[in-house]
């Protein structure tokens, strides 16, 4: 960086802001692209326009940035236009009102049901019978109800003015304060209830005395979210499953599980705990995406021909199910 004013906002950055040493790093990545785009041009960086802007970033793209790395640079070259803006150096931000490209939205990843299936059945057959009914407990709620891993290690064993959440046996319900500490009633299902069960039994000979959380590590104290998604990658792979697993791909093959049985996507949204409709609608792409290989394995025009013929004739199941959407 050769503009000791670049240099100074770094330094307002890591100083005044306390930004974190990492996003400081890609701040700096971006505002050296700037430099050069600018000199490039050439044009002073307190003279550049919103043309000029567009133009960097059209670079960037020739580059082979992805949209979240021109994203990330445009939040720095807006904040060091803003920043000389509070000076009274320059009279207008030329960053403003430019975007970055729009990333595509990656679909979750969700296990099949016949491997969320195996995984809740290998949980159980594992040496430590404690460990195993606990394991075999966390897989369930998991899976069966669709929690996040903070609600639930969150949840206590039993309900009390102090707790955070808990499972309701009585009422086969878990209560769980999710995100923006906003609390909802989960129902929980008879395969969950009777590991809970099993876990309830086996939790006194780890836990410690006057330990409130309903999950505890062989140390008897709570278990944390790192904990489970180290048990969960373990029992993955102890079962034989060919991808890696942690705890919101549960959460995923819960929400596409049920979509795929009832189409009731608003309840799935209250399940989760979506504050928008939209956050769950990603589903109905997994749904999509289960018919496609239904047909695909099952419907005579989707099979496979030999030659020239069938190339014509045949075509991806897929394909055709989407021209016909």
């Amino acid at each position: 960086m050769n503009d000791p004013e670049l240099a100074r906002y770094v330094e307002h950055l890591v100083v005044e802001r306390r930004l974190a040493p990492r996003t400081v790093a890609m701040y700096s990545d971006a505002l050296r692209w700037l430099e050069d785009g600018a000199a490039a041009w050439p044009v002073a960086l307190r003279e550049v326009q919103p043309h000029h802007v567009r133009r960097f970033t059209a670079q960037l793209r020739e580059r082979g940035l992805g949209p979240r790395s021109i994203a990330i640079a445009l939040a720095a070259w807006r904040g060091l236009y803003r920043w000389w803006g509070r000076q009274g150096l320059i009279k207008a931000n030329p960053v403003d009102g430019i975007r970055a490209p729009k990333a595509p939205r990656p679909l979750p990843k969700a296990l099949s049901v016949d491997q969320a299936v195996a995984l809740a059945a290998h949980a159980p057959q594992r040496g430590d019978a404690a460990l195993s009914a606990r394991d075999h407990c966390i897989v369930e709620l998991l899976y069966g109800c669709g929690l996040r891993v903070g609600e639930l290690v969150g949840l206590d064993a039993q309900a009390g003015p102090g707790a955070a959440g808990w499972v309701d046996a009585a009422d086969a319900s878990a209560q769980v304060l999710g995100k923006g500490s906003k609390r909802r009633s989960v129902p929980v299902g008879a395969a969950a209830l009777q590991a809970l069960q099993a876990w309830l039994q086996a939790r006194p000979g780890l836990a410690r005395p006057g330990e409130a959380a309903l999950f505890v590590s062989r140390r008897g104290t709570r278990l944390t979210a790192s904990q489970v998604r180290s048990r969960l990658k373990a029992l993955a792979i102890e079962a034989g499953l060919p991808t890696h697993v942690h705890p919101h791909m549960l959460r995923h093959s819960c929400a596409s599980h049920l979509l795929q049985s009832s189409g009731d996507l608003r309840a799935v949204q209250e399940l989760l705990g979506h504050a928008q409709i939209s956050t769950t609608q990603v589903y109905t792409q997994l749904d999509f995406q289960h018919l496609a290989r239904v047909y695909d394995a099952a419907h005579p025009r989707a099979r496979a021909r030999s030659g020239a013929a069938g190339a014509e004739a045949g075509g991806s199941a897929a394909q055709a199910v989407r021209d016909t959407a």
